[in-house]
């Protein structure tokens, strides 16, 4: 049966909806996408868990944790959903893509699962499944139509006043901040990357779509951008390359970002996450050319070691890696790098993770997300060997970490005394005497409510930097 065509009505208008989130920025805002089609489906956002009759799972299978994070809440679930007749429960994302209706069999309480190119059968599934039809739609797409979302719900404009993290809301949205998707997929296969095959080849959105969707957005409050894609600066290239130019309605990715840039009202323009492979020289001049575009990069390393990048199929070496940072920052002098890195590959050797160490010290890395190698069934690297012991894994995570807190409490005592401008994202984990917010160069701030009152979510706050912490800024 084909899910489309079942009213999505048949849900019921009114029911309540809630959505848990595991993984990076593509997951968050495909959960965006999720809950704006449940609301034009007539639903609405749940308070909480317990007030749903619908939970959707958007899942990550990155590393293991989380997907082991997934089984988890499934089984403590059950009594979710036997705690009142007619709930629904379903799974999407990268596990779902993964597994399909093994999900199903494994766990008789759930009732439907789709891939990550079946976001728009959502709401139609919910509604087949409270008819008691338990469904699997993982089946890829090579579809611009996948694309093809509406607008932003007006309940969902509203929802994003609400506070941090709040049920419905997916992953805490700010107003006058948004993801938009430029481009899905990826053709890397990194040996230790599970990606291609739950998100699938690359594809990339006509660059008139985008544009005309970053002017909706910053026709409603929308001021700072953050395009999306798994390596978002390869937009594009396979047209290019083809020399077709903008027949297909793609163009490279420096001009796209010239393109939103040019939109009144947009004044931040972020893009996460690019490979080091597609930086181009019209990438790095458009860091010092284009006003809206932030001073902060992040550029996945992984690894400081060429030994190791091989083996991760990683197709750049050290050396390339540190020419491109220093073109940003010749181009950009303020501009901030923060990287992603990987410790304990197989055959990681101490001189190897010495190699990594050396790289962070020389780019002086504001911020990493670092890791240990988790094996994923169905990737190249679970195949080689030899694995690092998990004690020696661990004590170099904390090594590099330790490093890494180092370099970072560095920059944030240089930002004492200068001035920024933060987008207000609500209140600060600090206290609610406290704002919260991120200047240009993705660092949080902190600052006091003062005398005037507050600023609302959304809006650009100027501010004088007055002490640094580990984790955060102070402003006033």
């Amino acid at each position: 049966m084909n899910p489309e065509r079942r009213e999505t009505r048949e849900f019921g208008t009114g029911a309540s909806f809630t959505i848990r989130t595991y993984g990076c920025q593509m997951n968050v805002h495909d959960s965006e996408k999720i809950a704006n089609l449940l609301q034009h489906a007539g639903m609405r956002a749940a308070e909480t868990p317990e007030d749903a009759d619908l939970l959707v799972i958007n899942t990550c299978s990155i590393r293991d944790k989380a997907e082991h994070q997934l089984y988890s809440d499934l089984g403590r679930l059950r009594l979710w959903k036997d705690d009142r007749p007619g709930r629904v429960l379903g799974v999407g994302g990268c596990v779902a893509q993964q597994v399909g209706d093994g999900l199903l069999k494994r766990f008789g309480h759930l009732d439907f699962v789709f891939g990550t190119h079946n976001l728009r059968l959502v709401p139609a599934m919910a509604a087949a499944a409270r008819a008691g039809e338990r469904l699997a739609h993982t089946e890829e797409s090579r579809s611009l139509e996948r694309f093809d979302l509406p607008d932003r719900h007006p309940a969902y404009r509203d929802a994003e006043q609400r506070p941090l993290g709040a049920a419905g809301v997916p992953g805490g949205s700010t107003p006058g901040r948004a993801f938009l998707t430029v481009m899905e997929g990826c053709d890397m296969f990194c040996s230790f990357c599970i990606v291609p095959q739950t998100r699938g080849r690359e594809i990339s959105r006509p660059a008139d779509a985008i544009v005309a969707e970053a002017r909706a957005l910053a026709e409603h409050g929308v001021v700072e951008l953050t395009l999306l894609g798994q390596t978002v600066n390869a937009y594009g290239r396979h047209d290019l390359r083809r020399q077709r130019g903008d027949a297909p309605g793609t163009v490279a990715f420096s001009e796209l970002l010239r393109r939103l840039d040019a939109i009144p009202g947009i004044e931040r323009l972020r893009y996460m996450s690019p490979h080091p492979l597609f930086f181009d020289a019209g990438l790095v001049r458009a860091h010092a050319e284009l006003e809206s575009l932030c001073p902060h990069v992040h550029l996945p390393l992984q690894s400081g070691s060429d030994r190791i990048l091989e083996r991760m199929r990683r197709r750049y070496t050290r050396a390339q890696y540190l020419d491109i940072a220093r073109a940003l920052r010749a181009t950009r002098p303020d501009l901030v790098i923060t990287t992603d890195l990987i410790v304990g590959f197989p055959g990681e050797s101490a001189a190897d993770f010495a190699d990594t160490l050396a790289v962070m010290r020389e780019v002086g890395f504001v911020d990493a997300y670092s890791f240990k190698y988790s094996p994923r069934p169905g990737t190249a690297a679970a195949a080689l060997s030899p694995p690092v012991p998990a004690e020696e894994a661990q004590s170099r995570l904390v090594e590099l970490q330790s490093l890494q807190r180092g370099l970072t409490i560095a920059y944030h005592r240089s930002r004492v005394g200068r001035g920024t401008r933060i987008l207000v994202e609500g209140e600060s984990r600090r206290g609610t005497e406290q704002l919260r917010g991120r200047d240009p160069y993705h660092r949080v701030v902190n600052v006091s409510r003062g005398p005037d009152g507050a600023p609302p979510p959304g809006a650009l706050l100027g501010v004088e930097i007055v002490e640094a912490t580990p984790h955060s800024l102070i402003g006033i």
